[in-house]
């Protein structure tokens, strides 16, 4: 199979792009390579896939000419490219192109393929809104401009498929970990700060926010399972992440007996729209994908702190 992969060199994108190479398809991969956070890091996972024969495009899909120079026979399109998470940086037009205007111009593109057999879109938990506890059949309420502009994207991609265009679901991941996650995520930047001696920036009263942090290579298990699935999940939603909730501080606890050291805290101003508690509603995962993910906390955070030792020290 040929498949497309946008924001391969990003941190799901690029383990994605890995593992779907290693089955035996030929792998594309889009990123523009954004400078949202350290760029060097993009340019470390790019250069991992390139060993591996995966090349990556340098194109920036909120301009839909840019797409003019990619072939058209693709069998799968997976769509992780997006402006991520909730920041104070970021402005709602950031949101707006990015997650809105990108995946308006990639259906474009993608309704060009006459061979595809699925376009994935890779969505999150933050649709739900504060609470993200509820199976895929629950109105969503978001909270912050992110979550508002991922649920925009993933219903611009269904209402395709509801039309009969292309066939398409949208699959909603819920806190994911591992290596190769961003610096201003939680376990990367714990793992960091702790190895440099830096205070690590707690927001307030966010160590009681509960969370379904999953292990990447367990979703990457759950995405790459729609291959060959098409009429089961097209037109879907289905929720990507563990059952297990652990705390943020539970989560700490579990580095700090990693490294063997505490972590000094510094606790800062609470951010607006962050999620109190996510808990993973997998049940159609299971039933459409045989999803079952099976990795600890702790299996997956010394997976982390190996990554975090082996490229950064």
């Amino acid at each position: 199979m040929k498949i497309l992969i946008t924001g391969a060199a990003g941190y799901i994108g690029s383990h994605v792009a890995e593992r779907l190479q290693s089955m035996g398809h030929e792998v594309v991969g889009l990123d523009n390579f954004s400078d949202y956070y350290d760029v060097s890091l993009k340019d470390l996972n790019a250069s991992v896939l390139k060993l591996k024969g995966i090349k990556i495009e340098r194109i920036d899909l909120r301009f839909s000419e840019q797409f003019n120079s990619l072939p058209t026979d693709f069998d799968y399109i997976f769509h992780f490219a997006a402006q991520p998470g909730i920041s104070a940086s970021s402005s709602f037009e950031d949101y707006l192109g990015n997650n809105v205007i990108s995946t308006k111009n990639l259906l474009d593109f993608a309704l060009k393929n006459q061979n595809l057999s699925l376009f994935v879109n890779i969505a999150t938990s933050s649709i739900y809104g504060i609470h993200a506890t509820f199976d895929e059949s629950v109105s969503p309420t978001p909270a912050s401009y992110y979550g508002v502009t991922k649920l925009a994207a993933e219903q611009l991609i269904l209402a395709s498929s509801r039309a009969g265009k292309i066939k398409a679901c949208s699959l909603r991941l819920y806190s994911v970990y591992g290596p190769r996650e961003r610096p201003e995520k939680l376990y990367t930047k714990l793992i960091a700060n702790a190895f440099h001696n830096i205070s690590f920036p707690l927001f307030k009263g966010s160590e009681k926010h509960l969370r379904s942090f999953t292990y990447v290579q367990d979703i990457v298990d759950g995405i790459v399972s729609v291959i060959g699935k098409e009429d089961l999940v097209n037109n879907e939603i289905v929720n990507l992440g563990t059952e297990v909730e652990n705390t943020t501080q539970q989560g700490i606890e579990i580095v700090e007996q990693i490294l063997n050291k505490k972590i000094a805290i510094e606790v800062v101003d609470a951010r607006a729209g962050d999620q109190m508690r996510t808990k993973a509603v997998i049940d159609k995962a299971r039933k459409l994908l045989d999803y079952n993910p099976q990795t600890s906390l702790k299996e997956g955070l010394e997976e982390q702190v190996k990554w975090y030792q082996d490229n950064f020290l």
